[in-house]
């Protein structure tokens, strides 16, 4: 015979304080893959898993989304950890999800992407945010394990390149699920202190999953939100994290961040030895240039002294009155050489001259007789070597040449008689 019925919230609320007290369902792992993801504006997610044949709901609190490392998506193989519920007033049962791993290295790689590409949207990557590393840091903060191998290179190489930088090993985890709450508190830490110039945080080598919490968001922030500068060293050179992005340096390895970020004290000394070399060479060719440019300029300012300007034109006026006494020597001797041809050309044509030629000046009433009608009843014919008095009887006009045969050129004594 049937028991007596009951109600439906009843059957539900018996059956949830079956499966809360069941040891089994109350902490239970699930794996499968997420379908149908949603995420809640109150901050919860709902999803379901799968296998090849069922499906079961999930629930994941907001509370326990910031405790999870990986940034689900569709399709991603998970192993989901926590208890069965049952929703009362609907009377369906969940997995309610206290913490996720991600099964397989191929949803890693999903995971990684997926959050890579959300942080990428935030600007964290940004080169906007990088710090310049100091040249010369005094004291180095390392956030990695106190028994890896890793802390013992980067001591090594930063005491062998110089004896002043000094080294504060922050211990923390470096893997598991508590590795980034510890790195990000650890750098959080450091930034509350004062002495210190630069982080390095990293590990060794190891598996994506080893390496997982240098990915972790918390990890990240902390990176970029140091005012300190950063230095990533995770893992070997093809290791490459979320946190090698974001830091302000990435190194290859932690010993290649130790040499990254000790200065070298011999080459320190070598480039200082070099470059004192070229400052006294350039100090040399410098001084060798601005005497020159004294020089000269003893010379502007000494063709600017009064005394110089003076002796200066005494010798430009001396060399003008030079050139001027010769200039009228010249001038003198040239005149001198045209009055004595102009003298000759004169008395040439003076009146003695045609006497000693053989012509007479008549002179008649007082004054030379220059044409026939001048000549008066009486004339003084003056010759050579004489003169003599004429008595004028006859007086004949017309041309005396063609009358007595002689020639008009002889007048100018340009030729003889004939």
């Amino acid at each position: 015979m049937a028991s007596k019925p009951v109600k439906v919230s009843q059957l539900n609320g018996y059956i949830s304080r079956v499966l809360q007290t069941d040891p089994l369902l109350g902490n239970v792992s699930v794996i499968g893959e997420i379908s149908n993801l949603k995420y809640h504006g109150s901050g919860h997610v709902y999803f379901s898993l799968k296998d090849e044949a069922s499906t079961i709901r999930c629930f994941l609190h907001a509370a326990n989304l910031s405790r999870i490392r990986y940034e689900l998506n569709e399709g991603m193989e998970i192993i989901a950890h926590g208890y069965i519920s049952v929703y009362q007033a609907g009377g369906s049962y969940s997995l309610n999800i206290r913490d996720i791993e991600v099964s397989g290295t191929g949803d890693l790689a999903i995971a990684f992407e997926k959050l890579k590409q959300k942080l990428e949207k935030e600007g964290i990557f940004d080169e906007d945010h990088k710090k310049e590393l100091p040249p010369f840091p005094k004291k180095i903060a390392v956030v990695t394990s106190e028994t890896g191998a890793a802390v013992r290179d980067i001591i090594k190489i930063i005491k062998s390149r110089n004896d002043v930088t000094s080294v504060l090993v922050y211990p923390v985890l470096v893997q598991g699920p508590d590795a980034a709450a510890d790195i990000s508190n650890a750098i959080k830490d450091i930034n509350r202190m004062d002495d210190i110039d630069i982080i390095i945080a990293g590990r060794g080598g190891g598996s994506m999953e080893d390496l997982w919490a240098f990915n972790e968001a918390t990890v990240v922030h902390a990176i970029v939100n140091c005012p300190v500068p950063v230095v990533s060293a995770v893992g070997h050179e093809v290791d490459v994290t979320l946190s090698d992005l974001a830091a302000d340096v990435r190194a290859a390895t932690p010993s290649a961040a130790a040499e990254l970020v000790a200065a070298d004290r011999d080459a320190l000394i070598r480039q200082v030895t070099k470059r004192a070399d070229a400052l006294r060479t350039g100090m040399s060719r410098c001084l060798l240039l601005m005497r020159g440019r004294v020089a000269e300029q003893e010379k502007r300012l000494s063709r600017g002294r009064p005394d110089v300007r003076l002796a200066e034109a005494r010798g430009r006026i001396a060399e003008a009155a030079k050139g001027l006494t010769l200039a009228v020597r010249s001038m003198t001797a040239l005149k001198k050489e045209q009055v004595s041809a102009s003298v000759k050309r004169l008395e040439a044509l003076g009146p003695r001259q045609a006497l000693e030629r053989g012509y007479a000046l008549a002179l008649s009433g007082g004054k030379a007789a220059l044409g026939i009608g001048d000549l008066k009843d009486r004339a003084l014919l003056l010759m050579r070597d004489g003169y003599a008095e004429a008595v004028i009887t006859d007086r004949k006009e017309g041309d005396p040449f063609e009358r007595y045969g002689i020639w008009r050129d002889e007048l100018r004594g340009e030729a003889e008689r004939p």
